[in-house]
């Protein structure tokens, strides 16, 4: 049963994608390109906060704009891994391994409808 928003598929995983992508950020010459590395972190952890900020919504229609909006930085952090494994050889396997679990994430999310 899911009582919190910890509870929730797409949070976990979220939550393990952000740790995934301050990991990736802090690789040599990730890290120098401030840049990328702030947008990515922001993105990932804009997900993980906006299914919880939805989750605790009492009204239909706020839950799901706080869900869009979480599925929307999904998107931001798939076309922010593009980016990386462009101009960071070095970490091209990592970003294309994390934008298949960021798609997870969004594909958790859609089932968060059925949880008003």
């Amino acid at each position: 049963m899911i009582m919190t928003f910890e509870d929730l598929e797409s949070w976990q995983k979220a939550r393990r994608v952000v740790r995934k992508i301050y990991s990736l950020t802090r690789d040599e010459m990730l890290r120098r390109d401030f840049g990328i590395s702030g947008q990515i972190q922001r993105a990932g952890v804009s997900v993980m906060s906006n299914v919880a900020e939805g989750f605790e919504r009492l009204h239909v229609p706020e839950k799901l704009q706080f869900y869009n909006v979480a599925r929307g930085s999904t998107a931001e952090v798939r076309s922010l891994l593009y980016v990386i494994e462009d101009n960071f050889p070095q970490s091209a396997s990592e970003a294309i391994a994390l934008r298949g679990e960021i798609v997870g994430v969004g594909q958790a999310g859609e089932r968060l409808d059925s949880l008003d």
